[in-house]
């Protein structure tokens, strides 16, 4: 009896996948509203976005719009190229280069991601706050009151429509206003504030907008520049007289309207599709861990990857739908940045098997390819792709320290996501349409650029964000890690686009150029800055060692890249960490995890999640605790830190290296018990595995894609079928046909 017993046990575990799904102690749990905007309540579904918080005696939520943008032109882009930042540097004048790159990013408000309005409730008609809880499985603010009112907010997962409901007595005086900005306030007009505080809005010059009332809507109609406009709408109706449902929305550059949605729906119907997407979304991936801090952190940084990104929607920018609601622009001018910030908030999706919002950085950047195809033409005077390290919604360069806004090598980082997006889909139409031609131009603009000295191929002139900062002495005359590392990959990635695409000329050509490329500098420190320029002070951004991550050109699996990894991981540790910021500790976790330090990469994680964090889990850079392991102790807001933890937290679990995958290769001796389920790895695999005391239970394979998964584990593994798997050293070859499964055990 008890052998029949446990066999069914087991059979009954091995069919079934072992979802660990968000549950309540990952929410945001409060029993009061938050008083500021970067702590408030987020929602979003990638095009429209709101915080949920108090402001005075309102309940206030910012609304937001992820293309609403000024793109006037401020950076003179045409006035110089290339060459003449060469020349201006060998001749000492680069003053002359600052003046005209850097300058106007801080001298001129635009180009800028725009706030769109407010919406907010007599807090005195409602009561006061007892519970206010994000339910993340459903994207949800439910806000309960004293007296029995309930306040209920989502919005739409896949409509551009917020909703709210109000239930309880006295739902008559609870009515909403809208609240403009104040675009055309001038009493700070002159104040001097930087790009990261945020500027005036009123320096943008807008007429002020107009608000218009009727018994049951009001719309603002907000006047931007050169005849643009955009309107927020918001509607309600009373349901009974103890029940207010209403919705909002906010167009761009065309009048806005909500009658479909407010009187051709029923609200049942409205939130039952809601969470409906939301529900497909979490059924993608899950993980478990024995962490609960990182296990928390981790669902909250997910929730957001699922409320910023959605095809059709822009690019995640710094803040996303989540624009700083303080009277002033955004930090950084919510902008693109491509030297880490947009490339990082990507890094998730592609092993947490989220492919349709990964795609939203490919779709972007393929709309914006037309102009930045003309954008290298005129700067870097040679034909192929490149793309502004600075950038507006339509790809425009926005200047900035040009050594990384114009930085020479940031199509060959954008084109990594093209490469990830195919290898971890194996997608045939999106190889051909979209990642052969964005690779082979990004590299062909790459081999027009560099040059041989000496047998070997150089840029011109290289960097390394964001080292050395603005200063002359931020540019190289021989490679910096960062562009090596960067070339070596496009042009290998161009290799193998080609070759899978059965160009076998063009791959050897790509091959040929590749082998062009010097060897990284290394040194007994490990990987240097640039060649004879090591590391020397405690950096933010973790440049040099692209090569170890995001790149995966040296693997520690490999006896002759284990030395320079190690010594550079020695070496970070050694510089401490006093000029980091949050995203510095979640990459540095990626770096550990690498390495094969699982209790370091562990570490790293605490720390941001602990310290480097609002209290609604947003990444505010600077150490929130008086500068326990920072220096940095500001706040301002962006998002790249978050979705580089979670990817910290994949990275621990499965690897998708050169060749091959690693399961479990990053775990700490303590994590005795631990589990995810359908991660993806590279070839188009859905992998769910699991721990328990230490051993290996099972591993779950599916093949969406015919091919051979290279499975790395240091233990010896079995079929619990007759399917053959071969072994070579700790790599274990298991070949799958499209929607074939095997199941593995420990031996």
């Amino acid at each position: 009896m008890k052998s029949y017993f446990l066999t069914f046990l087991l059979a009954a575990t091995l069919s079934c996948p072992l979802y660990a799904q968000p549950s309540d102690q990952h929410n945001l749990q409060y029993d009061h509203l938050a008083t500021r905007w970067d702590e408030a309540i987020p929602l979003g579904n990638g095009i429209l976005g709101a915080l949920i918080w108090q402001k005075d005696n309102t309940l206030r939520l910012s609304l937001d719009r992820a293309d609403l943008w000024d793109e006037r032109k401020a950076f003179q882009l045409e006035q110089h190229d290339y060459k003449w930042v060469q020349q201006k540097l060998l001749t000492g004048q680069y003053e002359e280069v600052q003046k005209w790159g850097d300058n106007p990013y801080g001298d001129y408000p635009y180009p800028t991601k725009l706030p769109a309005a407010a919406m907010s409730f007599n807090l005195a008609s409602l009561g006061k706050v007892v519970s206010n809880v994000l339910d993340i499985k459903t994207a949800t603010n439910t806000i309960r009151f004293d007296n029995g009112t309930t306040f209920t907010c989502f919005i739409h997962a896949n409509k551009p429509v917020g909703y709210f409901e109000i239930t309880g007595e006295n739902v008559k005086n609870a009515l909403p206003q809208l609240l403009p900005h104040q675009y055309a306030q001038t009493s700070d007009k002159d104040k001097e504030v930087s790009v990261v505080d945020g500027q005036d809005l009123s320096r943008l010059g807008y007429t002020q907008g107009r608000l218009t009332s009727s018994t049951h809507s009001q719309l603002i109609h907000q006047p931007t520049y050169e005849n643009r406009f955009y309107e927020v709408l918001l509607e309600w109706k009373e349901i009974s007289p103890n029940k207010l449902i209403g919705m909002w929305t906010v167009s761009n550059n065309e009048k806005a309207s909500l009658s479909k949605e407010m009187h051709g729906r029923t609200s049942s119907k409205l939130t039952s599709s809601h969470q409906s997407w939301w529900d497909t979304y979490w059924k993608q991936s899950a993980i478990n861990l024995p962490d609960a801090l990182l296990q928390r952190q981790y669902y909250l940084e997910m929730y957001k990857l699922g409320a910023a990104a959605r095809k059709g929607a822009p690019a995640i920018t710094l803040q996303a739908v989540w624009t700083a609601d303080n009277g002033g622009l955004p930090p950084w001018k919510g902008d693109f940045h491509n030297d880490l910030n947009t490339q990082l908030s990507y890094w998730p999706a592609y092993t947490g098997n989220r492919l349709a919002e990964a795609e939203t950085f490919t779709d972007w950047l393929w709309k914006i390819r037309p102009a930045n195809l003309a954008y290298t033409k005129q700067y870097f005077g040679v034909e192929g792709l490149n793309i502004p390290g600075v950038l507006t919604l339509s790809g425009i360069p926005m200047g900035g320290w040009i050594q990384y806004a114009l930085s020479p090598t940031v199509s060959a980082w954008t084109a990594q996501h093209f490469y990830w997006q195919w290898k971890y889909s194996m997608d045939k139409k999106f190889l051909k349409e979209r990642a052969l031609p964005y690779i082979i131009e990004s590299a062909t603009y790459l081999r027009n650029i560099t040059e041989i000295r000496n047998g070997k191929r150089y840029l011109p002139l290289s960097s390394s964000p964001e080292y050395n900062d603005n200063s002359r002495n931020a540019w190289f005359k021989d490679w910096t890690n960062f562009d090596l590392a960067l070339a070596h990959f496009l042009f290998e990635a161009a290799a193998e686009v080609s070759e899978a695409s059965g160009l076998v000329a063009e791959a050897k050509a790509w091959s040929t150029t590749g082998s062009e490329l010097p060897n990284y500098a290394n040194n007994e420190t490990g990987l240097l800055v640039a060649t004879d320029v090591p590391m020397e002070h405690s950096h933010r951004h973790m440049s040099p060692y692209m090569a170890i991550y995001p790149l995966g050109l040296l693997d520690i699996n490999k006896a002759e890249d284990q030395d320079q990894i190690k010594k550079s991981m020695r070496h970070l540790e050694k510089l401490g960490t006093r000029a980091w910021v949050g995203y510095s500790f979640s990459w540095m976790a990626c770096l550990h995890a690498r390495a094969k330090e699982a209790d370091q990469a562990v570490l790293n994680l605490q720390k941001f999640a602990s310290n480097f964090c609002s209290t609604n889990s947003f990444h505010v850079n600077g150490d929130q605790k008086g500068g326990q392991y920072s220096g940095f102790t500001y706040r301002p807001f962006t998002l790249e830190g978050n979705f580089a933890f979670a990817q910290g937290v994949h990275e621990l679990l499965l690897q998708s290296k050169q060749g091959y995958v690693g399961l479990f290769p990053a775990i700490p001796a303590s994590w005795t018990n631990i589990s995810f389920t359908e991660l993806r790895a590279e070839g188009g695999f859905l992998i769910s595995a699991s721990k328990t005391n230490g051993q290996l239970d099972k591993v779950i394979i599916k093949a969406e894609q015919t091919g051979t998964l290279r499975l790395r584990y240091e233990q010896p593994l079995k079929s619990t079928t007759n399917k053959t798997i071969s072994k070579e050293g700790d790599i274990y070859s298991i070949s799958l046909k499209v929607g074939e499964k095997i199941v593995l055990q420990q031996m």
